[in-house]
C-alpha cells in the first residue's frame, strides 16, 4: 500500500506540472491584460511601464518558473482585474462549488443507484423502459435549457424557488455554507437539480449494465439454487460487487461536477468557480484563469487518489498485484 501511495504522488507531481504548464502557455494568447486594465487615454509609455511592472515582458521561460515557484510557496499573485489576491478569490468561491457538486452528486446517487438496480432487475417492465427514457431525454438535453426551463416554471410560473443566487449563507470556521439556512437550500435546489440530471442517467446505466453482468454470474446462479433469500441475494451479493466498478465513476463524475459546473453556475449566477472563471475569460484575467485550472487538476488529482485507494482497500486482487 505504501509503494502504491508513494507511486500515485509522483505521477501526480508530474500532472500537476503538465497541467501548470499547459495553463501558463494557453493564456498567454487569450489577448493582452494591459488593454483590459487601462482605458483608451492611457498613453503608450504607461502601458508598457505597467507591463514591465507585471512582468509580461520576461521570457516565457522566466515568467513559467516565477509562476510555479510562486504557486508552491502559496503565493498565486494578483487578479489584474480586481487588484485582490487570487488565493483570497479562489477559496471565497470554493465552498459555493464544492456544495452545489456534492449536493448534485448526492441526487444522483440517490435516484440514479436504486433506479439502475430496478431496471436490472426487470428489464422489460414498463416502468423500467419508462425510466429509461426519461432518463435519455434528460441527458440529451443540454445543460443550460434544462436550467432555463428549471427557472422558467419553478421559479417565474409557480414562483416556489429562487432563480438566481445563493440565498443565505452561514459563516462556521471561515467557511460560507449553505446548508444552514433555509433561503440557502432553496437557492440549491434548482442548479443542483440542473447539475445532477446528466450524472443520474450517467449512474443509472452504469449500474443497470454492471448489475446485469453480475446478476448472469455463477455464484448468483449458485447462491438462487441453495435457495438464498432474493433480498440478500440482491443486495448483499449482487449490489455490492456491482458498486466495486461504479466508484471509480462516481469518483470521476464528483470530478466532472466541479470542474464542469461553469454553465451551470452561469444561468443561476452561482457564485463559484465557474463563474469566476467566466468572468476572468471576459477580462483577459490571466492569473484567475491559470490558477482555476491548476486547482482543478489538483482536485481531480486529490479525487482521483481517494478512489484508487478506496478501490484497493475494496478489491484483494488489486492489492496482491501491487504486493508482486
Amino acid at each position: 500500500m505504501v509503494y502504491f501511495i508513494l507511486k500515485r504522488l509522483v505521477q501526480s507531481v508530474f500532472v500537476m506540472l503538465a497541467v501548470a504548464f499547459l495553463a501558463f502557455a494557453l493564456f498567454r494568447f487569450v489577448g493582452d491584460p494591459v488593454s483590459q486594465m487601462t482605458g483608451v487615454e492611457t498613453s503608450v509609455q504607461d502601458q508598457e511601464k505597467l507591463r514591465e511592472e507585471l512582468g509580461l515582458n520576461d521570457p516565457f521561460a522566466v515568467q513559467f518558473y516565477r509562476f510555479t515557484t510562486d504557486m508552491l510557496r502559496g503565493d498565486f499573485g494578483f487578479s489584474y482585474r480586481t487588484r485582490q489576491p487570487v488565493a483570497q478569490m479562489i477559496s471565497a468561491r470554493i465552498p459555493a462549488t464544492l456544495e452545489l457538486g456534492f449536493v448534485a452528486l448526492l441526487i444522483s446517487l440517490i435516484v440514479g443507484i436504486p433506479a439502475g438496480v430496478y431496471t436490472a432487475l426487470r428489464p422489460r417492465g414498463v416502468t423500467s423502459q419508462t425510466i429509461l427514457m426519461v432518463t435519455l431525454v434528460g441527458v440529451s438535453i443540454p445543460t443550460f435549457v434544462i436550467g432555463i426551463m428549471l427557472i422558467f416554471y419553478f421559479g417565474v410560473k409557480l414562483g416556489w424557488l429562487p432563480t438566481f443566487g445563493r440565498g443565505g449563507t452561514v459563516n462556521v470556521a471561515g467557511w460560507e455554507t449553505s446548508f444552514l439556512t433555509v433561503e440557502g437550500w432553496r437557492s440549491l435546489i434548482l442548479p443542483a437539480l440542473t447539475l445532477g440530471v446528466y450524472q443520474l442517467t450517467l449512474t443509472m446505466r452504469l449500474v443497470r449494465a454492471e448489475m446485469m453482468e453480475v446478476m448472469r454470474s455463477d455464484y448468483i446462479r449458485f447462491a438462487t439454487a441453495r435457495g438464498v433469500p432474493m433480498g440478500r441475494l440482491y443486495f448483499r451479493h449482487a449490489l455490492s460487487n456491482t458498486l466495486v466498478p461504479v466508484i471509480t465513476i462516481i469518483g470521476l463524475q464528483f470530478g466532472g461536477v466541479i470542474a464542469f459546473s461553469i454553465v451551470t453556475e452561469s444561468v443561476f449566477q452561482w457564485p463559484g468557480l465557474g463563474l469566476l472563471f467566466l468572468e476572468s475569460i471576459r477580462f483577459v484575467d490571466i492569473p484567475v484563469m491559470g490558477v482555476y485550472l491548476v486547482v482543478i487538476a489538483l482536485f481531480f488529482v486529490i479525487v482521483n487518489m481517494v478512489v484508487d485507494l478506496l478501490y484497493v482497500a475494496i478489491d484483494p486482487r488489486l492489492r496482491v498485484r501491487d504486493a508482486t
